[in-house]
């Protein structure tokens, strides 16, 4: 179903066109995008509230900016819909996140007006700042490079690398903090509490307005009025605003608080601005979610609803008669708490997604032992260091494929010290709709490789929790990863048991061939099994739990009796599961042939997870086909 565009919207198919508008009819244009993006989330799903809240911003940077010669950058993309639809996608937006459909993140690949591909955080300052530096390098001063970052991304410690490098660089930057107090969940820091002071302030705002007025000018009396009016501002900042130093003692010309939601201001501001040299930094003020009320009022649930009903505001849900197993995340969360009553050495971190991961549940239980430490990766690993140094059991809960920016830490910092840290890695594998950036591919591979860190996965709910008891009783780096999405078991409150390190176990028994799993996507073997059943092939399954360390006790019995081996795993092949295998299997000098399923050396793009999983050959008529490819000779004998 094509949702149709408002009169003016529907003109606009690339920024040139929004430029034959007047500054007049902006306010509507906004306000028609503003509903497109309602009438599309509602009925397709997607982020919503990030989007919405940036709305007058985008039309008022596509009106001044000449993209795409000048280069916008949104940090993580969350809020990119209304720069998708402006430049030349609106028409293809309803097939956002869907498979084979637009990406929901800006992608290079996808549109020239998509400067750099982003969805991890804080990455967007040092981007821009190397194109900045590279049109000046070519002599291309005209170019203006616009890094549009919110407050919860600017927690990232990438963000203050990159505005520290900013502020030396005499480039032509312009950063534009979106301030909304929010990232996924509330914001949390000394940051936080900084910005509130600026954007409440009244004598500052009053003497800011007058500072802006003359800066306003700059443009109409020259460079030496520019330096006159500099010090001026400088001197009103000292003496009535110290906090506004963290910046200008960055070198960074700091602007604002303004109302990021006044799109005639916005164009009028980014005007002066586009003529004022050196790096700068606009601080907008904007609420998440504006202009939908049940998004304004309630912005962690609206970061991205699914489908809703744009009328009520009722966010659909499946509807189930029978009882349905639990999001792996939430046995996560529920389990943390049982397990902390049992022992008050165990404490929770996350950077930033106490929601998402379900620490929330800890937190609300034992908020003295919780900490979010904002969109700080490195800073969570090694903070869950320093915990485990005094005797503490942190549960460090990160996505894996956010795990990818604390690697470093994770070495130096936890497994060369060999300090009892619990990392728990959601979602693992396949990230869905979210895509390349978000997919959890690695983690398996990249993990393997270090010494002193245990690297496990549970194929069901219980597994995970008793993986996770099993880790508290461990004095040493612990690793458990699972996915994004419900698990298998509806019953899954079942009693804590230690899993010895490094025990899997065989779940079938069988004659031809032997399949060997890590993890939640061993739960496709049974249903393949149906599948070469049909066949007259009766494969055994062995659920490994650990890629680190290997049994071995049971690797050598799987290896005597089979010479045709199948493994599968939801990660990258090359270093991972698969990789271990074989890599076991030539140390102790077996011959069986070995096929490996998972993820393929290449970028898989976005899309339901089975959908994946179809494409890459393990879902359970992929397993199948493999085995029955492996075995086509002793098939045949059937």
């Amino acid at each position: 179903m094509q949702i149709q565009p408002g009169k003016l919207l529907a003109q606009i198919k690339t920024p040139d066109d929004l430029k034959k508008f007047s500054k007049d009819q902006l306010v509507q244009i906004c306000d028609e995008l503003r509903q497109f993006i309602i009438d599309q989330v509602s009925v397709y799903g997607g982020h919503f509230g990030a989007g919405l809240g940036v709305v007058e911003l985008t039309v008022a940077l596509h009106y001044v900016l000449n993209t795409p010669d000048d280069q916008l950058i949104w940090d993580v993309g969350h809020q990119a819909y209304g720069h998708k639809i402006l430049t030349g996608r609106r028409d293809r937006f309803h097939t956002n996140r869907l498979y084979n459909g637009l990406s929901g993140f800006p992608k290079r690949k996808e549109s020239e007006y998509d400067s750099f591909g982003v969805g991890h955080s804080s990455t967007s300052i040092s981007a821009a700042l190397g194109m900045a530096m590279a049109s000046k390098y070519k002599g291309e001063s005209h170019r203006q490079h616009v890094a549009v970052i919110g407050d919860g991304a600017l927690t990232g410690g990438m963000a203050f690398e990159a505005m520290n490098h900013a502020g030396v660089s005499d480039s032509n930057l312009i950063i534009i903090l979106n301030d909304n107090c929010m990232s996924i969940d509330p914001n949390v820091g000394a940051l936080k509490d900084y910005l509130t002071d600026i954007t409440t302030s009244r004598t500052y705002n009053k003497v800011k307005d007058e500072v802006w007025n003359l800066l306003g000018k700059v443009s109409k009396f020259g460079f030496s009025a520019q330096d006159v009016v500099s010090k001026v501002e400088g001197a009103v900042k000292s003496a009535l605003l110290k906090q506004s130093n963290l910046f200008e003692s960055l070198n960074l010309r700091y602007f604002g608080p303004v109302d990021g939601h006044d799109v005639n201001h916005l164009v009028e501001i980014l005007n002066d601005l586009k003529h004022i040299p050196g790096p700068k930094i606009l601080h907008c003020v904007t609420v998440k979610g504006k202009g939908y009320g049940p998004a304004e009022k309630d912005q962690t649930k609206w970061h991205a609803p699914g489908k809703f009903d744009k009328i009520t505001g009722v966010i659909a849900k499946k509807v189930h008669t029978t009882p349905q197993p639990p999001k792996y995340q939430d046995v996560f969360g529920h389990t943390l708490v049982e397990l902390a009553k049992l022992d008050d050495k165990i404490v929770g971190v996350t950077p930033a997604m106490p929601s998402g991961s379900s620490m929330n549940l800890m937190m609300n239980a034992f908020p003295e032992r919780s900490f979010d430490v904002g969109i700080a990766e490195q800073h969570a690993v090694t903070f869950s260091a320093g915990l485990a140094t005094q005797g503490l059991k942190p549960f460090c809960n990160i996505y894996s494929t956010f795990m990818q920016r604390a690697y470093d830490q994770v070495i130096h910092d936890v497994c060369l010290q060999e300090l009892p840290v619990i990392f728990c890695l959601d979602r693992a594998g396949f990230a869905g709709a979210d895509g390349p950036t978000h997919h959890g591919a690695y983690d398996l591979a990249f993990f393997r490789c270090i010494p002193n860190l245990v690297v496990s996965a549970p194929m069901n709910e219980q597994d995970l929790r008793n993986l996770m008891y099993s880790a508290t009783l461990y004095n040493g780096p612990y690793s458990i990863r699972y996915p994004r999405g419900q698990g298998v078991m509806t019953d899954w409150r079942t009693p804590l048991e230690q899993i010895p390190l490094g025990q899997g176990r065989c779940l079938q028994e069988g004659e031809d061939v032997a399949i060997l799993t890590i993890g939640h996507i061993g739960n496709y073997v049974s249903s393949a099994s149906e599948i070469l059943a049909k066949e007259g092939i009766t494969p055994a399954h062995y659920d490994m739990r650990f890629v680190k360390p290997l049994d071995e006790t049971l690797l050598h019995e799987i290896f005597r009796k089979f010479s045709k081996v199948v493994t599968v795993e939801d990660g990258c092949l090359q270093g991972g599961f698969g990789s271990a295998i074989l890599e076991w299997m030539a140390d102790h000098d077996y011959h069986s042939q070995v096929v490996r399923l998972g993820i393929p050396d290449k970028v898989i793009e976005h899309g339901e997870q089975e959908q994946l999983h179809e494409e890459c050959g393990f879902d359970a008529k992929g397993i199948a086909a493999s085995v029955k490819k492996l075995l086509e000779p002793v098939a045949s004998r059937h």
